[in-house]
């Protein structure tokens, strides 16, 4: 026979609020009585009457976390339910309500659990505050929450505010979405006579109010202004953009016309990374961000897909790839992992017919990204250099294949050796593990600041740059290699 165990809620704060049958059970038992916390109202005055317990605040103090507090409360009523064979476990409020302990004792498959009743405190909430939860209502557990399950347009209940710890823990997560000076109210003993309601600018929600287990902190919905970071926001405005009262250049714009726009900015990203500018990286990454919104955008005005399906394709896509993180795959460093995701890619293309492993290199990829792609598709199957003394050799090879067709003076062999010259340098970078589309970039870059360096020297000297003998500049762009120097 299973041991059972009789769970009882105690209401917000007030004897009146016990209905007269749990009153009768609680005053009439003839088993043992446990509650979770004597910290609480009805049980001073339980306690009054005549009505004996022990509570389990003795497991608060040595415990570290509450989830370590809820396990050992439930593993207590367990030994206690089978010394007994039938013991009655009170809980504030109702037992089905934000009850960690309650939901852990039903998931016990060798005790019998029975729910005797007991008032929620949410409808003396919904009163006080004068709210309708139809609108759009989360109920939240202020000692266990992800903020990423808050939705702000929500009216919002934390319960169990316990503490000053709890409620400072709170308060930093709701600041990485509202600002400090966000108004939240404060709920003491909802339907009580001790009720207490005060509004306070969130900075101060640990700072100046009485906490106790009968607190609750409320906030309501939250103008989207406010939630300018959220991704839901971003999606309204592109959707806005695109609407018939949008904006006329977005309206027009198709996945054709934006693809120059893309280029421009992946290559200001990749400007504003190597300059090591946080606030231009933040900025470009978010034009990036705007034009995957735009297409998506697109595709869902077309009917062909939408933002979710482009999240959830990458989110499967991550999953997959990475068997080490989200299933049982074994990995002993970083060239396993690489492996690994080549495999498994490699098994995902191979779904999609193609002639050659080629086709898998974009063909609008720019030349030199090209080049080195289709370098490290041949190199997946065997054909590529082992060791870099041969590619060394292969390079100067090419040089003097060039210097011979400039001899000969034939424009299209020059054309062709160049090419040669230059897919064996892009072969040599990859050799070291250098991008050379990404090193060239950076010379681009280099040559630029240095050129503009001579060109500022010259206009403060008052001279003509077209009129300088390469000596002179060649001068110049030594000032500059050591202006960097100094910098």
């Amino acid at each position: 026979m299973l041991s059972r165990i009789n769970i009882i809620g105690l209401g917000a704060g007030d004897l009146e609020q016990l209905s007269l049958g749990v009153y009768r059970k609680i005053t009439n038992l003839t088993v043992p009585l446990f509650v979770r916390t004597a910290d609480h109202p009805v049980l001073a005055i339980l306690r009054d009457e005549g009505v004996h317990y022990r509570s389990f605040d003795y497991v608060y103090q040595s415990a570290t976390d509450f989830e370590t507090v809820y396990q050992t409360i439930v593993q207590q009523l367990k030994l206690e339910a089978a010394k007994f064979n039938e013991i009655v476990y009170a809980v504030p409020g109702h037992p089905m309500l934000a009850e960690r302990t309650v939901q852990l004792l039903l998931e016990q498959e060798e005790i019998e659990v029975h729910i005797l009743g007991g008032q929620s405190y949410l409808d003396d909430l919904f009163t006080a505050l004068k709210i309708d939860p139809i609108e759009g209502f989360q109920f939240f557990d202020a000692t266990s929450f992800d903020r990423n399950q808050v939705n702000y347009t929500n009216h919002l209940v934390f319960c169990q505010v316990y503490d000053q710890m709890i409620a400072s823990e709170v308060k930093l997560t709701l600041l990485e979405d509202l600002p400090p000076e966000h108004l939240v109210t404060v709920v003491e003993a909802a339907g009580s006579e001790a009720e207490l309601i005060k509004t306070i600018p969130l900075f101060e929600l640990d700072q100046t109010v009485r906490l106790s287990n009968l607190t609750s902190l409320y906030i309501p919905p939250t103008s989207k202004a406010v939630l300018a970071h959220q991704f839901s926001y971003l999606r309204e405005i592109i959707a806005t953009l695109r609407g018939p009262k949008g904006c006329p250049w977005d309206q027009k714009q198709t996945h054709e016309s934006l693809r120059p726009y893309l280029v421009e900015e992946a290559y200001e990203l990749i400007d504003a990374i190597n300059q090591e500018d946080d606030n231009a990286i933040t900025e470009e990454l978010g034009d990036v961000l705007l034009h995957v919104m735009l297409h998506s955008q697109i595709g869902e005005d077309q009917g062909y897909f939408t933002i979710d399906d482009v999240i959830r394709t990458l989110s499967e896509k991550l999953i997959r790839r990475h068997p080490h993180v989200f299933n049982n795959t074994i990995v002993s460093g970083i060239e396993e992992v690489i492996s690994n995701w080549q495999a498994i890619k490699a098994e995902e293309k191979g779904l999609v017919k193609t002639n050659s492993l080629l086709d898998r290199v974009p063909e609008s990829s720019s030349t030199l990204v090209k080049a080195e792609g289709l370098q490290k598709e041949a190199a997946k199957v065997g054909f590529d250099w082992d060791n870099p003394n041969d590619i060394w050799a292969k390079v100067h090879e090419e040089i003097r294949e060039v210097q011979t067709a400039i001899q000969d003076e034939n424009q299209w062999e020059i054309e062709a050796e160049f090419g040669d010259l230059i897919f064996a340098i892009v072969n040599l970078a990859r050799y070291y593990k250098i991008n050379s589309d990404l090193a060239l970039n950076r010379m681009n870059a280099k040559f630029t600041k240095r050129f503009h360096f001579i060109e500022q020297v010259v206009r403060a000297r008052e001279l003509n740059i077209s009129e300088l003998s390469l000596q002179q500049l060649d001068k110049f762009w030594e000032m500059s290699k050591q202006d960097e120097e100094n910098d």
